[in-house]
């Protein structure tokens, strides 16, 4: 029994690794990178701790090169949705009831394996099934994986900490009960981190999971799988099922233990889930917490007075890395006349310079879009601009998926800040720019605001501090994370909580403990040493 109040290990975030040439890591990955594609694996779901197997079999490729056999996941069909959620209400009450040290030290163990003896694998399968480059893996499967489970343990005790005054002769606690039912996380493919925090936040909490990855993500996930249970997560904690959406969603949204969706994805879904789940309001337990993490259109806006360099390279890595496949990614850019020229010269030769290709060659810097649903989305974008006389494509605009879902990376100049490409979320390497006068920056910021449905991330470039001033209030809606002379990308747990709000979530900011929040129930508890044992107030007595 425990008889002490324990501190978990101070935070500190997960060092990013180099990858030079003849490093350590850099041998480990190349070795992890020859040793997955020597095989073909069979990916099973894993129900109350088991592997579950289905003669449903879909292939696993790399994107960057789809004639290549990764190996095979098994489908699951509504009897899986079943056994995971009853696995999940069975491991609840040891679970929950799990000393909260020790369900810390699970996630504080799975940090280190990742970080050690399972990074080069985890990175490796990120880069292969997903189709990132070594730094992008490395940032995302590793370095912010780690940081989730760390944070997330240190944010747990902050607050439990946290407790209510005491009158005399008695004695006020507040515990902070998970969730009453089971939570449902519902994880993208572009961020093989998100993938593990989704669930594993709940989790750390107390709550159980029925855990849905994107088919797209499924290669990596399955490393996330093994390291928790080397971590010694308890079965039923999380459950792992790979079956279709509309399946797990008939199922899941009438169950009367639903208790939660911890969700990132399209606007779209998440917006018919809340229906579903509104619809269904009468048939829970209790109110589900509904967390949500959506698109975004996410804007750059640079001021006459902004360095010309710093805005080029802010659009070439925030509009480019991985693809421009990030909820954050530049999308669009407002660039004042005065700088533009110089801006556009530094933007076409960086992008220019660009390799383009597999993650496997580490010179590249570009890779593959993450299948061939997002190469045709992305390049009929592409072939409506280059068909459009109000739009020109000042780079790339090529698209190939004979090999694999290559997109080059995109510019497109507009003369019509509405044009479509300023205000839909695309979700691939293309960025639309608009040039506007330098003497309109105010009317530009209202434009800014405006044009989007979406606040999620966005930057203003200006040495003028007037200038950022004036973006920082009339753009305070307009993005949950705000940058200032910095890319709209590359938040980093426990440095800049992510999440925005309009139509890009519920801005319930994961890597900090206002996400954690929402996965508890508190009670308070009032004891009273000395009760009373008259009826009678002192008011009452006679004169």
């Amino acid at each position: 029994m425990a008889n002490a109040y324990f501190e978990v290990p101070a935070p500190v975030n997960e060092p990013v690794l180099n990858y030079a040439p003849g490093s350590p890591e850099r041998i480990a990955l190349k070795a992890a990178l020859a040793e997955l594609k020597s095989k073909t694996i069979l990916a099973p779901m894993y129900i109350g701790g088991k592997p579950v197997v289905t003669d449903d079999r879909v292939p696993m490729r790399p994107p960057h090169d789809i004639k290549h056999l990764l190996g095979y996941f098994c489908k699951g069909s509504a009897k899986h949705v079943n056994e995971a959620i009853a696995a999940a209400m069975q491991a609840k009450p040891s679970w929950e009831n799990m000393p909260w040290q020790e369900r810390a030290a699970i996630f504080l163990k799975a940090a280190d394996l990742l970080a050690g003896p399972y990074r080069a694998r985890m990175n490796a399968a990120t880069m292969l099934g997903q189709s990132k480059n070594v730094f992008q893996a490395e940032i995302d499967a590793v370095a912010e994986l780690c940081d989730f489970f760390r944070f997330n343990a240190a944010f747990m005790t902050d607050i439990y900490r946290q407790q209510p005054n005491s009158a005399p002769t008695s004695w006020n606690r507040l515990e902070y009960r998970p969730l009453e039912g089971f939570v449902f996380a519902l994880t993208p493919f572009n961020f093989t981190s998100i993938a593990g925090n989704l669930p594993g936040a709940p989790a750390l909490m107390g709550n159980t999971v029925v855990w849905k990855p994107a088919e797209t993500q499924i290669y990596s996930a399955i490393v996330i799988m093994e390291v928790l249970e080397a971590a010694g997560l308890p079965p039923g904690v999380i459950n792992l099922i790979f079956v279709d959406g509309p399946i797990a969603g008939d199922i899941i949204f009438e169950h009367p233990d639903f208790a939660g969706l911890h969700f990132t994805g399209s606007t779209k879904v998440f917006q018919s889930l809340w229906a579903t789940i509104g619809k269904n309001i009468s048939k829970y337990r209790s109110y589900p917490r509904i967390v949500g993490e959506t698109g975004g259109k996410d804007f750059v806006i640079a001021h006459a007075s902004a360095d010309v360099l710093a805005v080029a390279t802010a659009l070439s890595r925030g509009a480019f890395e991985y693809q421009g496949q990030k909820c954050s990614a530049a999308s669009r850019a407002y660039i004042a006349a005065e700088i533009w020229p110089e801006v556009r010269e530094h933007l076409l030769a960086q992008v220019a310079s660009f390799k383009m290709g597999s993650p496997e060659d580490f010179t590249n810097f570009f890779n593959a879009v993450i299948d061939e649903r997002a190469f045709d989305k992305i390049s009929n974008y592409i072939a409506e601009a280059k068909k459009d006389k109000s739009a020109e494509i000042i780079a790339g605009g090529e698209c190939d998926k004979s090999k694999g879902y290559f997109i080059e990376p995109t510019i497109i100049l507009v003369k019509d800040p509405k044009y479509r490409t300023m205000c839909e979320e695309i979700f691939g390497p293309v960025l639309t720019v608009y040039v506007y006068e330098g003497s309109d920056f105010e009317a530009t910021l209202d434009l800014v605001n405006d044009t989007s449905p979406y606040a999620l991330t966005g930057a203003v470039f200006a040495k003028n501090r007037a200038a950022i001033v004036q973006a920082t209030d009339k753009l305070r809606h307009a993005a949950g994370n705000f940058y200032i002379n910095d890319k709209p990308t590359g938040a980093v747990v426990g440095q800049q909580p992510f999440g925005g709000a309009r139509g890009s979530g519920t801005n319930d900011k994961a890597g900090s403990i206002l996400n954690l929040y929402r996965w508890v129930s508190p009670r308070t508890i009032k004891e009273n040493f000395i009760p009373p044992t008259d009826h009678r107030y002192p008011f009452m007595a006679e004169e």
